[in-house]
């Protein structure tokens, strides 16, 4: 599963780790987290993440 930034403040989500705070359980693919998500960090959209290459 790729990884993707937050280009606004760096924060790197990574499926494996997932985001339990944000309800979101580890193995979670990006695209597989609900519209609503929010950047734990700065509190950006899923709009503003870009996959890792």
């Amino acid at each position: 599963m790729d990884k993707y930034t937050c280009d606004l403040c760096g924060y790197e989500y990574d499926p494996a780790v997932g985001d339990p705070d944000g309800g979101i359980a580890p193995g979670t693919a990006f695209e597989d987290i609900p519209d609503d998500w929010v950047c734990p960090l700065c509190g950006a959209g899923k709009d503003s993440f870009v996959k890792v290459k």
